[in-house]
């Protein structure tokens, strides 16, 4: 086989819809677009328009409220702690503190805070200081020796 001889596939690629050249290409004149109205101009956007019914999405009713002030915690599983430790990308013998966890890579911002939850085993004695953790995660790190200290009541639900 040499270079000139290369060719996709039988069906692999497809022609281009050449659209307005002339009658015989079946796409001429209009260009598939009808006659006249507003959809045969460009620049049109009638996504959820109903004729000048009121739009279904306006008729049904609005529930919920999103709180504009809420805080956003980056979360931190206790598994995925124990891997970085066993790894050697945390130090199980300090304090991991929520900078240690960004350096290490584990997190990759901190944004309002990091909360630990309690997916995974955690077989270390680790020493984590956090702004928050989920009750069945400080259970389970003081279980196998550590501690884990909040830095905010609120946070620690």
């Amino acid at each position: 086989m040499k270079l000139h001889e290369l060719r996709d596939n039988e069906g692999a690629t497809k022609r281009k819809k050449r659209i307005g050249r002339g009658p015989g290409s079946g796409k001429g004149k209009m260009g598939g677009r009808g006659i006249k109205g507003q959809k045969s101009r460009s620049g049109v956007a009638i996504k959820g328009y109903e004729g000048g019914q009121m739009p279904l999405y306006q008729r049904l009713p609005k529930r919920g409220f999103n709180k504009p002030n809420r805080k956003a915690y980056a979360v931190v599983n206790l598994g995925l702690i124990q891997k970085f430790v066993d790894a050697g990308k945390l130090d199980a013998g300090n304090t991991i503190t929520e900078d240690a966890l960004v350096a290490s890579g584990l997190v990759r911002r901190k944004l309002d805070g990091i909360r630990v939850l309690a997916k995974g085993e955690v077989t270390a004695k680790l020493t984590l200081d956090v702004t928050g953790a989920s009750k069945s995660a400080v259970e389970a790190v003081e279980k196998a020796g550590g501690s884990v200290t909040v830095k905010t009541a609120a946070a620690a639900e």
